[in-house]
């Protein structure tokens, strides 16, 4: 099922992820099949009868409960889907994409996979991606996402240490999100082709500085480290405020460009 990374339109089929959202805007995420049926607190939904649809569609429950039917965002999936390790909240998956300039064509190496959200994201806009993880359970779960939101797409994880080397090289792109980077920026350094990005996700700015530290050392320029925080507002009426709850931090992003070549790495 290759609705996610090819764009699907018409009717919503048997096979394929929606999300229903009910009239108190929660939503819920449902894989279709035929003869089943989504159960809520208040009653259920057949899925036939969601079968045949158009997206913007309504459907009825059970309990005469209207649910309006969606194909679904990769935000939405990205919160939604099962996890093996936490997931990089959307607010920072766009934001990775921009700093680390990801487009189509480009090979981009990515570690610590986790649940393959970050994965998805590097696919969707076009990218070839190869990840390195530790954890078996985690590569499993971040391979069933991604066959399940993009079907067949340019993906492979391996189980090994990223610390310990990189090969297959040259990458345009390293993406990390793993507890410690700097390991891996002496390996970055030379499996990045002139000028690649490299672009860390980290939760502390302890582990930050840790990194640009690293980075410096090993000839990365252009260094930049921000953080994404996500404000969104209640309107309705005249009753206009920002929501009582926000995304605030979540991550630092770090990033910088693969400087000239030099004989031995600067001091520190």
């Amino acid at each position: 099922m290759a609705d996610g990374l090819l764009g699907r339109r018409g009717p919503l089929q048997a096979g394929e992820r929606v999300l229903l959202v009910d009239g108190r805007q929660r939503r819920y995420l449902v894989e279709l099949q035929a003869g089943k049926a989504f159960h809520t607190h208040a009653g259920w939904v057949d899925h036939d009868a969601i079968i045949g649809q158009l997206p913007g569609s309504e459907v009825r429950g059970s309990a005469g409960r209207r649910f309006l039917v969606l194909r679904p965002t990769l935000g939405d999936v990205v919160l939604k889907m099962p996890r093996g390790a936490q997931v990089i909240y959307p607010k920072d998956l766009g934001a990775i994409l921009l700093a680390a300039d990801v487009g189509p064509g480009m090979r981009v190496l990515e570690a610590g996979v986790g649940s393959g959200a970050l994965s998805m994201a590097l696919l969707r806009a076009g990218a070839e991606v190869v990840g390195y993880e530790l954890r078996a359970d985690f590569a499993e779960v971040a391979k069933r996402n991604v066959a399940t939101w993009l079907g067949e797409a340019p993906y492979r994880v391996e189980l090994r240490d990223v610390g310990e080397g990189i090969d297959g090289g040259p990458y345009d792109r390293v993406v990390l999100d793993l507890p410690e980077p700097w390991r891996v920026v002496p390996h970055a350094v030379e499996a990045l082709a002139p000028g690649g990005i490299l672009l860390a996700y980290l939760p502390t700015i302890g582990q930050t500085a840790q990194l640009r530290e690293a980075m410096e050392v090993h000839g990365f320029v252009l260094c930049e480290t921000a953080e994404v925080l996500r404000r969104t507002w209640h309107i309705e009426g005249r009753s206009i405020r920002p929501d009582h709850r926000m995304v605030a931090h979540t991550g630092f992003l770090t990033s910088g460009r693969k400087g000239p070549a030099r004989e031995e790495p600067a001091e520190p």
